[in-house]
C-alpha cells in the first residue's frame, strides 16, 4: 500500500538535552529523505522517533493509513547470539515479528469463546503477516542470497549460518538482502552504505530509487546521497537549527552555502549599521561636552549669557543623541551566524621509514577456505596507494600481509626498517575494552599526560561526557573519531586506513581529506567511498579480487 508519514512540531533528545526541536516533515511515496549533520546532533534519534521506537520529547508521529508497514534498519547490524542469517532477516524485515502475532491470533481464535473482536484481531494479523511477504520469505531468501555472491555457490553463507561466525562484509551483505527482501510501505535507513562494495552500493541505489514508497535515510557516502535523495534535511548543530532542503544533495549543498553567505551579509549589514550609528552618538554627545565648555570660554564673566548659550548648545546635541538613540533601538536585529565547530587536524609525521616499506614475494596467506596469492609486490617510501574490489575478495588479508600481521602461507613477506605504522581498521579495534577511553588512550600513547589527552580528544569531539565511558559504550561515529585523534598523536610515515570513512559525518570526512592531501607519507587507503576515491590524491590503484592483486 501507499502510506504517508507526517511529523509536526517533533522535538527530541535525551536525559535534559534537546538535540532538535519544531521538526515538521511529512514524508510522502515516492520521496527520498536524506539526513545530513554532524554527530550527535540527532540524525538517528529522529529515525527511532518516526520509527515509534522512542517517544519524543514534544509533537506528533502520525502514520495514514495507521496499519502502514514501516521499517527501521538501524545502524549497526545486531547480531544476536545463535541467530541464523534467515532469523537475522525474519526479524531485520518484520516479518518474525509478524509471524509471531499471526500465530497468537490463530491459537487465541481456536478458543471455544473466541468473538468476534478476536477474529478481527486474526484477520489484521493475517492481513499484517501477508504484507510482510512471510509467507513465502524462506523460499525468497536463497535466491537473494545467492545474488549477492552469498550461498552455495558464493561465500557458502546459507539461511542456517550463523550471523556471529560472519565478516563485517558478509554481515553487510547480509543486510543488504534483508533490505531487498523487505516489504516496507516506509523505510528508514541510519547508515545502510556502510561496508557495502560497489556493486553492493549499486544494488542499494536501485532498490531505494525503485520504491513506490517514501524513504528518510541518514547517510555520509556522498555520492550515494547524490544519486539517491529528493530532499536533505539538515540538522545544524552550532545553529540549532533544521531546514528542509528541496531537490537533490548536490542542489542542497549550493542552495545551503547561499544561505549561508546571505545570514553572513545579513549580518555583517547590521553589524556595520549599528556600529557607524553608535559611534556618530559618541561623536554627538562628546560635541555636546565641548559646545557646552566652548560658550563657557567666550562668555566668562556674564552668567546668564553663559547659562543660555550652554542650555542651547547642550540641547541641540542631547538631541541628536537621543535621534541616534532612537535610530539604533529601530534596527531589526540580526543574530551572529554561531561558528560551525569543524574537526580540524593533522596527521603525526615520524622520521622517514626505509626506502622500501613492505615486500611480498610469491605469497600466499590462507584463511579458512580461502586463500590470497600467490601475490609479488613492493610499496615504496611516500607510495599514495587506493585499494578497492568487492567484500570477502582479500583486501583487509592484504593489509595485514604487508603490515607483518599474518605469516605467509608459502613465499616470503618483509616489512622495511623505521617503519612507524597508524591504523584505522574495519572494526575500530583500537577503542573496543571496557577500559575507559581516557585510559585507553594513555595506554597507547603514555609520553601524553591526562591532561593533554583529555585536550585533544575534546578537539575530536569527544568531551567530559565520552572520556570517562567505556570506550566499548561509544557509537561508531566516536570511536573512529578517537582514531583519527591517535593519528594526530603518534607520529606515523606509514598511514593505513581501511573504510576510514565509515560513522564519520560528512564535515569530518572532507577534513580527513585535507588532512591526507598535506599528509607526505606513504598511504595505504581501503575505502568504497566514491567520492574519496576522486578527491585524494593516488599514484597507485591495487584491485583485489578473488584473491588476486592488479595494478591499475
Amino acid at each position: 500500500m501507499t502510506a504517508t508519514l507526517v511529523a509536526k512540531g517533533l522535538a527530541g533528545g535525551y536525559a535534559a538535552r534537546t538535540l532538535f526541536d519544531s521538526l515538521d516533515l511529512t514524508v510522502a511515496p515516492g520521496d527520498v529523505i536524506g539526513v545530513v549533520g554532524v554527530n550527535g546532533a540527532g540524525k538517528s534519534t529522529l529515525l527511532r522517533l518516526l520509527a515509534g521506537v522512542d517517544e519524543p520529547l514534544a509533537g506528533t508521529v502520525s502514520l495514514a493509513p495507521t496499519d502502514a508497514f514501516v521499517g527501521w534498519l538501524p545502524q549497526e547490524h545486531e547480531r544476536v547470539e545463535g541467530e541464523t542469517v534467515a532469523g537475522y532477516i525474519g526479524r531485520r524485515t518484520g516479518c518474525a515479528e509478524a509471524t509471531t502475532t499471526m500465530d497468537a491470533a490463530a491459537a487465541a481464535l481456536g478458543e471455544p469463546d473466541a468473538g468476534d473482536a478476536v477474529a478481527d484481531a486474526y484477520s489484521a494479523a493475517l492481513d499484517r503477516w501477508l504484507a510482510a511477504g512471510a509467507a513465502d520469505l524462506d523460499e525468497r531468501i536463497p535466491a537473494v542470497l545467492a545474488d549477492l555472491g552469498l550461498g552455495s555457490d558464493g561465500d557458502g553463507v546459507g539461511p542456517e549460518s550463523l550471523m556471529s561466525a560472519l565478516s563485517g562484509g558478509q554481515a553487510a551483505r547480509v543486510g543488504l538482502a534483508a533490505l531487498l527482501l523487505s516489504r516496507f510501505d516506509v523505510v528508514l535507513l541510519d547508515e545502510p552504505t556502510n561496508d557495502l562494495d560497489h556493486d553492493g552500493l549499486d544494488r542499494l541505489e536501485g532498490f531505494v530509487r525503485g520504491l513506490r514508497g517514501g524513504v528518510v535515510l541518514v547517510s555520509h557516502d556522498r555520492e550515494f546521497l547524490a544519486r539517491s535523495v529528493t530532499a536533505v534535511l539538515e540538522f545544524d548543530l552550532a545553529q540549532s537549527s533544521n531546514r528542509l532542503f528541496g531537490g537533490g544533495y548536490d542542489s542542497f549543498l549550493e542552495e545551503r552555502e547561499i544561505a549561508k553567505q546571505h545570514k553572513r551579509d545579513a549580518y555583517e549589514e547590521y553589524a556595520s549599521t549599528k556600529a557607524d550609528l553608535v559611534s556618530r552618538a559618541r561623536t554627538q554627545r562628546e560635541w555636546s561636552s565641548q559646545g557646552v565648555r566652548n560658550a563657557m570660554k567666550k562668555a566668562p564673566d556674564n552668567d546668564k549669557i553663559r547659562r543660555k548659550a550652554a542650555s542651547e548648545s547642550s540641547e541641540k546635541q542631547a538631541q541628536k543623541v537621543r535621534q541616534m538613540e532612537s535610530r539604533i533601538a529601530r534596527l531589526d536585529e540580526v543574530e551572529e551566524p554561531r561558528k560551525e565547530w569543524q574537526l580540524e587536524f593533522t596527521i603525526g609525521s615520524a622520521p622517514r621509514s626505509s626506502a622500501v616499506v613492505a615486500t611480498l614475494s610469491d605469497a600466499t596467506f590462507t584463511q579458512g577456505d580461502f586463500t590470497l596469492g600467490p601475490v609479488s609486490l613492493q610499496v615504496d617510501g611516500g607510495d599514495r596507494i587506493g585499494i578497492t574490489g568487492p567484500n570477502g575478495a582479500g583486501k583487509s588479508t592484504l593489509l595485514r600481509a604487508l603490515l607483518g600481521k599474518q605469516a605467509p602461507t608459502t613465499g616470503t613477506a618483509s616489512l622495511g626498517s623505521r617503519v612507524a605504522i597508524g591504523e584505522i581498521d574495519q572494526a575500530r579495534a583500537a577503542f573496543t575494552g571496557d577500559q575507559p577511553l581516557a585510559a585507553a588512550f594513555e595506554a597507547i600513547v603514555p609520553e601524553y599526560t591526562t591532561a593533554d589527552v583529555r585536550t585533544l580528544l575534546a578537539k575530536f569531539g569527544l568531551k567530559a561526557d565520552h572520556v570517562g565511558r567505556p570506550a566499548s559504550a561509544l557509537s561508531p561515529g566516536e570511536r573512529t573519531r578517537a582514531g583519527l585523534a591517535l593519528l594526530q598523536a603518534r607520529g606515523v610515515n606509514v598511514l593505513v586506513l581501511d573504510e576510514p570513512t565509515n560513522h564519520l559525518d560528512l564535515v569530518a570526512i572532507e577534513q580527513l581529506e585535507q588532512a591526507l592531501e598535506s599528509y607526505e607519507g606513504t598511504l595505504l587507503l581501503v575505502t568504497h567511498d566514491r567520492r574519496m576515491l576522486e578527491t585524494v590524491r593516488l599514484d597507485r590503484q591495487w584491485r583485489v579480487e578473488d584473491g588476486r592483486v592488479t595494478e591499475r
